[in-house]
């Protein structure tokens, strides 16, 4: 419904303005342009649950900042308020994370591909979360069992890396992280 009204009145959403819709669903604000957020199938909820532990292990729990994910808000502009599947905001910013929304770039995203989000995620977002200056992304293939490893640049993000089962992920910028791939895909 929402959709709609914005394609009939060609007038954009302006992220401040998403808690007019609190009971319309779950939604994330593109380049002022509202998106339905699919629910996730079993295989990415696994995914999501097992890669949100070692980052909590890793991080959280050696008191590095905290570890959130989806349905969270984070406002990166006055035009883009996203969710990602996972993301984790440093210690000395947490300030940035408050009851309701997150206001600011998280230091690490992570997107669990799906059939549903897969362009999205890897296209609009990307540079969304580049723009907003996010030190790492990760891009998450469930199907592939594989997790591409972004790093933030001036110029945009640079990929170090695709790894798959065998390999080990280690953090740009986070030295307590460091984990096997085949962690996050096991049955």
């Amino acid at each position: 419904m929402i959709k709609i009204v914005m394609e009939t009145t060609g007038t954009l959403f302006k992220a401040e303005n998403r808690n007019l819709f609190p009971k319309a669903g779950n939604f994330e604000v593109l380049n002022g342009i509202p998106h339905a957020v699919p629910i996730p199938d079993t295989k990415h909820q696994r995914v999501a649950t097992k890669l949100s532990a070692i980052l909590y292990e890793n991080l959280e729990r050696k008191n590095q900042g905290i570890v959130l994910g989806t349905p969270c808000n984070v406002m990166l502009s006055s035009w883009d308020v996203v969710q990602p599947d996972i993301f984790f905001v440093r210690k000395n910013r947490e300030g940035i994370v408050g009851d309701q929304i997150v206001l600011g770039p998280p230091d690490l995203a992570v997107e669990i591909l799906s059939e549903d989000t897969q362009e999205r995620d890897l296209k609009e977002k990307r540079k969304i979360y580049a723009d907003a200056g996010i030190r790492e992304y990760w891009i998450v293939d469930p199907e592939a069992e594989t997790i591409e490893q972004q790093v933030w640049s001036e110029l945009g993000y640079i990929s170090t890396g695709v790894y798959g089962k065998q390999g080990i992920l280690c953090s740009a910028f986070f030295p307590h992280l460091k984990f096997r791939i085949s962690q996050v895909f096991t049955q």
